[in-house]
């Protein structure tokens, strides 16, 4: 991923995150703090604009200035979401660090994808409860997955962003921001630029890694839309030793239970949703570290902010609230990844000989991450992994065991059902416990009011003169 925005590049001799071992406020010649909010270091002479874009050939000289201009005139919220996009297709079009380039979807991909995730539901049907949740099945190109799941990281990314941009209006001394509104209107500006840059990297980069619209455990693309990468399986699936239509029709498996699960538990997508808002909610700002870049901040060094986003300036608070928030977060990410990970290999294993296979594949493959999922939380500091899925896989499958697949799925009625962390620790205990019925509940809870309804009405007809329950001997 590349550390020099907006078209900046550095001199050849150079290393390529432009620090050149010196401590940050060191101007380009070493010899001591650069001018802050001024342009040129000490050996930029009179020219402001040698400094700023003296590495530049002429050809990128007139990008070089729509883009600082892009970033200083944008007033909108905390991201700047069209940069975001922007970026995130540009990374997209260079290509994968393997060579691999994007490329419109085919008709012969689009069909193959449809019929895997045909296939792939008429299996499912024999291993969950939960119906379909795909009315349809899309092939997409990374561009294309790119556009489609950019409004789900506004929502991931802008409360975190929100922040940040409070912080840095508030590093100034007091008695300084009532005379600095143009200067906080630039920081804001900055800040939602690099945002912006930083989010659109990550985004164009996980690009070329994902596989579908439900990789990383949330809901990313439109309801209702079972969407894989022929690309992206293609790249996968190389030197697995597994024939492509077998890889392709394992992750139609993995997309498809994904949506079963969204489609047909209402409260899962805010569940989810707010299990990050509220771990975000705890997340601190390093205001010593955003001080100090604010204060050394230098218009010919815009990477210095991005600098420092990429190291990150986010700490959780270390409080009660914020542990069980992460303890939340953590445990829902790890059931529904569990809970996909056991009915897909229940449904699989009687069919692909290479089941067993491309379940530890996947299964190190999201444990670990890549380099997009590590941006994302040096971002937000958040990582979206579910670090104990092999445990919760483990729980969901004792579960189909003991209760069949219905008695298993009937645990997503409601979130009090839920296993918990501790739950994780004994799946034994948790599975051979009596658990209330919430539906069994409901529905006493409907007789009884209809009992009284009932009764409220004989009791009425009991009132009419000369009844008394013989009404009905005499007819």
């Amino acid at each position: 991923m590349s550390d020099t925005p907006f078209g900046f590049s550095l001199p050849p001799e150079e290393p390529e995150n432009g620090g050149d071992g010196k401590k940050k406020g060191e101007g380009q010649g070493g010899q001591g703090p650069a001018n802050p909010f001024g342009f040129g270091g000490p050996d930029a002479g009179d020219n402001p604009f040698a400094a700023m874009f003296g590495s530049m050939n002429p050809g990128d000289l007139g990008a070089a200035f729509q883009q600082l201009g892009q970033m200083l005139s944008y007033e909108g919220g905390p991201v700047n979401w069209d940069m975001a996009k922007d970026i995130a297709r540009k990374t997209v079009a260079q290509g994968t660090a393997d060579g691999t380039k994007d490329a419109s979807v085919t008709s012969g991909e689009r069909a193959a994808v449809e019929e895997a995730v045909r296939l792939a539901d008429l299996w499912l049907d024999g291993a969950t409860s939960l119906p379909s949740g795909a009315g349809t099945a899309v092939a997409w190109s990374r561009a294309e997955w790119v556009e489609a799941t950019l409004p789900v990281w506004k929502d991931l990314v802008d409360p975190v962003a929100e922040r940040v941009g409070a912080a840095m209006g508030g590093v100034l001394p007091e008695e300084m921001q009532a005379m600095a509104g143009p200067l906080l209107g630039m920081m804001r500006s900055m800040g939602g630029a690099m945002f912006g840059t930083q989010i659109g990297q990550a985004v164009g980069v996980l690009a070329g890694e994902v596989v579908g619209s439900t990789d990383i455990g949330l809901p990313l693309g439109p309801a209702g839309k079972a969407a894989l990468l022929p690309v992206n399986i293609a790249a996968l699936g190389e030197g697995l030793g597994v024939p492509l239509d077998e890889v392709r029709l394992y992750l139609a498996l993995r997309e498809a239970a994904h949506q079963r699960l969204f489609a047909h538990v209402p409260w899962l997508r805010s569940h989810l949703f707010g299990a990050v808002e509220g771990y975000a909610r705890g997340i601190k700002v390093d205001t010593a570290k955003l001080e100090d870049v604010v204060g050394q901040l230098d218009p010919t060094h815009p990477e210095q902010l991005q600098e420092a986003l990429q190291q990150g300036m986010f700490q959780p608070e270390d409080s009660p609230e914020q542990k069980a928030a992460l303890a939340r977060l953590e445990t829902a990410l790890a059931l529904v990844e569990g809970w996909v990970d056991a009915v897909v290999h229940a449904a699989a294993a009687p069919h692909l000989p290479s089941a067993g296979a491309l379940r530890e594949t996947l299964r190190r493959r999201r444990a670990s991450g890549g380099p997009a999922e590590q941006t994302f939380a040096t971002l937000i500091g958040l990582e979206l992994r579910p670090r104990r899925l092999r445990d919760a896989s483990r729980l969901w499958a004792s579960l189909a065991d003991a209760r069949g697949p219905e008695g298993r799925d009937a645990l997503w009625e409601h979130p009090d059902m839920l296993p918990t962390a501790a739950d994780l620790d004994d799946p034994d205990g948790f599975v051979h416990r009596e658990h209330l019925d919430f539906s069994e509940i409901d529905k006493m809870l409907g007789e009884a009011a209809r009992g009284k309804g009932e009764q409220g009405g004989e009791q009425g007809k009991g009132e009419e003169p000369g009844a008394d329950g013989e009404g009905d001997d005499k007819k």
